[in-house]
C-alpha cells in the first residue's frame, strides 16, 4: 500500500516536516512557493520547486497564484501520479504524535460513537471534552442549536479520517479571539461520525486516493478552501469519521483580524452552501469566484484517463 504526505511551505524544514520525513512507510511530498527557501531540502522524500510545477501546468499554477496555501493542490497531483491508495494532508505547524499515521482507519470499517441532529450540519468539536469550541467552518448560526444526546455505537465504512489536534485546535478566529483555548482532546471521545456533514480541514487528515478527484482545496475564498472541500467531498458520497488528536500543533504567528476577515466569505455562506449540497454537490460552483472554478476544472482534467 502506497501511503503519501502532502503538504506546502514558505518556510525552512520544521520541526514537523521533520519528522514527517523520517516515517517509516510514508513518503513526503513537499510543493514550494515563490516565498519557500531557495536551498530548500529534505533528506528523505520528495520537494517540489515553484518551476517543477509551472512545467507541470502552467495554466493551473496561474489559477491558484502563488503565496498561497492552495499550491499544496501540486501535491494532490503528486500524490495521484505517485498511485497513492492513501494520502495525508498536513501543515507544516502539526507536530505529528507517537503513533501518527498508524493503525488508520481509512478503508476499514470502524465502530464510532455516531451521532444523529436534525440540523443541516454537525460540529464534530462540540462532541468532544472541550463543548465550548466549534470548528473552523462550521456555520456560526447553527450554533445555539447544537446538541449531542441522540448518541449510539455503529460501523461506518471510511473514506476519510480527520484526526484532531492538541494544543492551539483549529477553530475559526471568533472562537480563537473569544477563548484563546490550550487544548487536550479526550481520547475516550473518539471516533466518532455524524448522519450530517460536517467541517474537517487539511491540517491533519487522511484520505483515500480514490477521492482526489473531488478533494480539491478551492483557491481565493480565503480561509475556506479545505472546508467547502470537505463539504463537497461529503455531498459526493464520502464517509468522515473524526479520530483522536494525533499532532500538536504549534501554529504559525496569525493575525486573528485578518483571519477573520478571511473567513468572513464562510460566515456569509457556509450555512447556505451545506443546506444546497444535499440537493446538488455541483451547487459548490455558485459560491467560486470565476478564477476559483477555472483552477477546479484544469484539476479535475488530470483525472479524466486516470
Amino acid at each position: 500500500m502506497k501511503k503519501v504526505i502532502v503538504t506546502t511551505t514558505i518556510n525552512p524544514p520544521t520541526e514537523a516536516i521533520d519528522a514527517f520525513q523520517a516515517m517509516p512507510d510514508w513518503e513526503l511530498v513537499v510543493i514550494g512557493d515563490k516565498k519557500t527557501p531557495r536551498d530548500y531540502h529534505l533528506s528523505h522524500g520528495v520537494y517540489v520547486t515553484p518551476e517543477e510545477t509551472e512545467k507541470y501546468d502552467a495554466a493551473l499554477s496561474d489559477a491558484i497564484g502563488w503565496n498561497c496555501i492552495q499550491r499544496r493542490i501540486f501535491g494532490l497531483l503528486w500524490a495521484h501520479d505517485m498511485k497513492a491508495d492513501i494520502v495525508a494532508v498536513v501543515d507544516d505547524d502539526n507536530i505529528p504524535l507517537p503513533g501518527w499515521g498508524t493503525n488508520l482507519l481509512v478503508g476499514t470499517e470502524a465502530e464510532v460513537n455516531y451521532y444523529e441532529t436534525d440540523l443541516p450540519a454537525f460540529d464534530p468539536v462540540g462532541a468532544t471534552n472541550h463543548s465550548h469550541l466549534w470548528h473552523r467552518g462550521y456555520p456560526l448560526q447553527l450554533l445555539p442549536k447544537r446538541r449531542y444526546d441522540r448518541k449510539s455505537r455503529r460501523k461506518i465504512r471510511v473514506d476519510v479520517q480527520a484526526d484532531f489536534w492538541n494544543g492551539d485546535p483549529d477553530i475559526d478566529a471568533v472562537c480563537r479571539l473569544e477563548h484563546a483555548p490550550e487544548c487536550d482532546f479526550d481520547p475516550s471521545r473518539f471516533p466518532l461520525a455524524a448522519n450530517k456533514m460536517g467541517p474537517f480541514n487539511s491540517q491533519n487528515t487522511f484520505l483515500r486516493g480514490a477521492l482526489l478527484k473531488d478533494y480539491f482545496l478551492f483557491p481565493h475564498v480565503g480561509r475556506m478552501d479545505d472546508i467547502w472541500a470537505a463539504y463537497y467531498i461529503q455531498a459526493k458520497g464520502a464517509k468522515v469519521v473524526y479520530n483522536k488528536a494525533s499532532v500538536y500543533q504549534k501554529r504559525n504567528v496569525h493575525d486573528l483580524i485578518r483571519d477573520m476577515r478571511q473567513e468572513y466569505v464562510g460566515y456569509e455562506n457556509n450555512l447556505q452552501i451545506v443546506e444546497g449540497l444535499v440537493k446538488e454537490p455541483e451547487s459548490i460552483l455558485n459560491y467560486l469566484p470565476g478564477r476559483s472554478a477555472w483552477a477546479f476544472e484544469l484539476y479535475r482534467r488530470h483525472f479524466d484517463h486516470a
